[in-house]
């Protein structure tokens, strides 16, 4: 069996007001003995499974213009019968696209989305042999102005190759390749810089009033600053932001040349805007989260992921360190490339900070932990999720300041997390071999010692907080843990807007400990209805600390009364400040992390 001859795959955005792709799949030289057919169960980078699968809504197959009997092997898999030699099999199957998120595949009149995870079957046993995929236009009533934006490459110098940003043949060494690279298509803005000397789009689908030149002034200076980071030349010749505008949403997804995203149409810059909007702060930390990827687990990535088993999860203890220390640099990017105000970064951090300190998950369990049992209870959280687990990206992100400050005093400035990073992208990033289990913690030793190793092994396995204070003090940072309100609190979190439900129930709080648990639905305090959210933290701000209250709510169909005694809101909201008069010393090492 020859790896050189192409799988070819046909993608036709057919009945968009359906939401069905139609897509086919040509085996020049399929399996003697019955050729086998997977979907993937998940995406990398989303570390839950999904089941791709059950979106295919009608699957058929034929060889020489007869048809050929196919068997259901699980659920994601199938086997054609057997094919006389020399005949090409040739599968055709409708893909359901409904799922407005960067994980899957969404179609309809005005745009077509997909990932190839979720649309081109893998022919087992020659997922190494090259791909050529003919992205087809829908049909001409809805076609008018569509075009075509993706990093898969095209098919130049075959028959059919696409133009730019057109519809036609595109290619992909291997199936890994293939199903690496998002499609976007329909009628977009399109704006573009140069980083590194490489071409970057900025792809923009959806109403919007973007100030475009602004946006790509602000990510050619990130994007400079992460290439200078890990060096020339970068691993991608050609880069693209692929953005879906909506009213209200969030989400990015990693993939080797381009990054797929949903934002809220406000978060965006707009012309005439001044200075930088907390919505445009959180989507430029977006763009830059997933850039870093592009590095830092794209390439640099786990041994369990080289490769992927896309059948099944692919565990690791190492997503604190790819994901975590991706956190990190996102926002630092921001303001090392002279984007954000150092007094905005500390903001930011603030908020990190005080997001961590909140959940009492963080006690019970450890980011190791946290990492490994990501699919079961990072991408399930459920309404106990804030008594039970850690994020690894949240916490991640505060080992890898705490591990960075301290590099950076030990050394006097010489030492930074920046030469850890730059050493796994020499030793794993260009070479291709996955990080093993322990891999951060000996590159750790071997940039800033072993004590710095067992420090970082102990806290990445530990549930202990990290030694902030303590840390940023040493660079003329301030650290102060104050009370988010004055008010007294519940021990909940209350959300809904024709009811008030209690979405969390936090561990050791007063609602706790009255017997509320979440999911009931509050009517009453003190007698008075609790119409909303605002009308019951209006109640709450003319109360004390240690003050009761009857509190009345439905639990299912049941009515239920409870006495609750108000406790003050906790010291955990973290404000980091600049100090005015640092020390030489904690100026210089300032002036180093931050630039200010």
């Amino acid at each position: 069996m020859s790896a050189a001859v192409p799988i070819r795959y046909v993608i036709r955005p057919a009945r968009p007001e359906a939401h069905l792709f139609e897509v086919s799949c040509t085996v020049a030289q399929p399996d003697a003995a019955g050729q086998r057919f997977s979907l993937p169960a998940w995406i990398p980078g989303s570390y839950m499974i999904r089941e791709f699968a059950r979106n295919i809504v009608s699957l058929r197959a034929e060889a020489g213009g007869k048809p050929v009997k196919l068997e259901k092997l699980d659920k994601h898999s199938w086997r054609a019968a057997p094919v006389a030699a020399g005949k090409a099999l040739t599968l055709h199957y409708e893909v359901y696209a409904w799922d407005l998120s960067v994980r899957a595949a969404h179609l309809d009149q005005t745009h077509g989305f997909f990932n190839g995870t979720s649309v081109f079957l893998a022919v087992e046993g020659q997922v190494d042999a090259p791909c050529l995929v003919d992205i087809q236009p829908p049909p001409a009533t809805a076609a008018k102005g569509w075009k075509v934006a993706t990093a898969l490459p095209r098919a130049a110098g075959e028959r059919g190759a696409a133009k730019a940003y057109g519809f036609g043949l595109y290619r992909a060494a291997n199936y890994d390749e293939l199903i690496d690279h998002p499609v976007e298509m329909g009628r977009y803005t399109l704006a573009h810089f140069e980083a590194g000397g490489v071409r970057h789009d900025i792809v923009l689908t959806g109403r919007h009033d973007c100030d475009t030149a602004r946006l790509a002034r602000d990510l050619e200076r990130v994007c400079n600053w992460q290439i200078e980071l890990f060096g020339a030349p970068t691993p991608m010749d050609y880069y693209a932001f692929l953005t879906l505008i909506v009213g209200d949403g969030y989400g990015g997804l990693e993939h080797r040349a381009s990054t797929a995203l949903i934002a809220s149409r406000g978060d965006l810059p707009w012309p005439g805007m001044k200075g930088l909007p907390d919505g445009y702060k959180t989507f430029l930390g977006l763009c830059s989260h997933e850039y870093f990827h592009t590095w830092n687990v794209k390439r640099i990535k786990p041994a369990a992921f080289t490769p992927y088993d896309l059948a099944q999860e692919n565990y690791t203890r190492l997503l604190w360190a790819f994901e975590g220390f991706t956190s990190y640099y996102d926002d630092l990017a921001l303001v090392r490339s002279g984007v954000l105000p150092a007094e905005d970064y500390l903001g930011l951090l603030g908020k990190t900070v005080s997001a961590v300190l909140r959940g009492s998950g963080r006690l019970k369990q450890s980011v190791a932990e946290s990492s490994f049992d990501a699919w079961t209870k990072y991408y399930r959280q459920d309404e106990n999720a804030p008594n039970a687990i850690v994020s690894y990206y949240a916490k991640g992100s505060l080992i890898a300041l705490a591990l960075d400050l301290q590099l950076r005093e030990a050394s006097a400035g010489k030492r930074s997390l920046d030469d850890v990073m730059r050493l796994l992208w020499q030793r794993h990033g260009r070479t291709g071999a996955g990080v093993a289990e322990d891999g951060i913690y000996a590159a750790v030793a071997e940039i800033g010692g072993d004590a710095l190793a067992a420090w970082l092994r102990k806290t990445v396995e530990g549930t202990d907080d990290l030694p902030l204070a303590r840390l940023l003090k040493g660079f003329g940072v301030g650290y102060k843990a104050e009370a988010a309100s004055a008010a007294p609190v519940l021990g909940a979190k209350l959300a809904g807007s024709g009811e008030v439900k209690l979405a969390n129930v936090y561990d050791g709080g007063a609602a706790q400990a009255a017997g509320l648990s979440a999911g009931d639905v509050l009517v009453a305090v003190d007698g008075l209805k609790a119409g909303s959210v605002a009308a019951v933290e209006a109640m709450l701000a003319r109360r004390q600390p240690g003050e009761r209250v009857e509190l009345h709510a439905f639990r299912r169909d049941e009515l239920m009364r409870f006495e609750l005694t108000l406790a003050a809101a906790p010291a955990e909201s973290i404000k980091l400040t600049l100090a005015d008069k640092p020390t030489p010393a904690a100026r210089r090492l300032r002036k180093g992390w931050l630039g200010a």
